[in-house]
């Protein structure tokens, strides 16, 4: 198990504290992993001798220290409540314009407009079937798709998981309203 953790900018956490960056099971650098406890590392470049995988089933605790630039607008916490708080415009995911500026969703357009996401567990959903696991609900109705979206796979395939597509879908609501917050005061 491992926590994610977004920040504006992760590099000024990383320059406070101590940490090893993890690997992944081909010997190349985790993007985001890191462990801030006692763990194997080849001290020339700071990278744990062992893998994440191996690591977990050995006891260690991963972090991931994210990137995510859209909280470099919010500008305190009341702010960010404010953000989360207020209903987005959810028709602006039928924009392609608009989707392909968000976190997570650009690129995703066709997606939005075919499923309509009008709320956060939905827009959750649809952060899910992005996911190649989940794919073949994108032509079900939303009963289908609730049925059956934060199943686990049974081939082993990647899927987003309920808390992290949640916590996706809030980001995604705190951008889209960053992004309107001229037009709508």
């Amino acid at each position: 198990m491992d926590i994610d953790i977004d920040f504006a900018n992760r590099d000024l956490i990383l320059s406070q504290i101590q940490y090893t960056t993890a690997i992944l099971e081909n010997k190349s650098k985790h993007n985001t992993g890191v462990y801030v406890t006692d763990i194997p590392r080849d001290p020339l470049t700071n990278l744990a001798t062992i893998d994440y995988k191996v690591a977990e089933e050995r006891g260690y605790f991963k972090l991931d220290f994210l990137n995510v630039n859209i909280y470099k607008d919010v500008k305190n916490e009341e702010h960010l409540i404010k953000l989360m708080n207020e209903e987005p415009l959810w028709y602006l995911l039928e924009e392609k314009d608009f989707v392909d500026k968000l976190f997570h969703l650009n690129g995703h357009s066709a997606i939005c407009q075919k499923l309509k996401p009008s709320n956060i567990p939905e827009l959750a959903a649809v952060l899910a079937i992005i996911r190649p696991s989940k794919r073949y609900l994108l032509n079900k109705d939303w009963n289908e798709i609730k049925a059956d979206i934060w199943k686990k796979p049974t081939d082993g395939s990647y899927y987003f998981k309920k808390a992290h597509a949640h916590s996706y879908a809030m980001a995604v609501v705190v951008q889209m309203n960053l992004l309107t917050e001229p037009f709508r005061n």
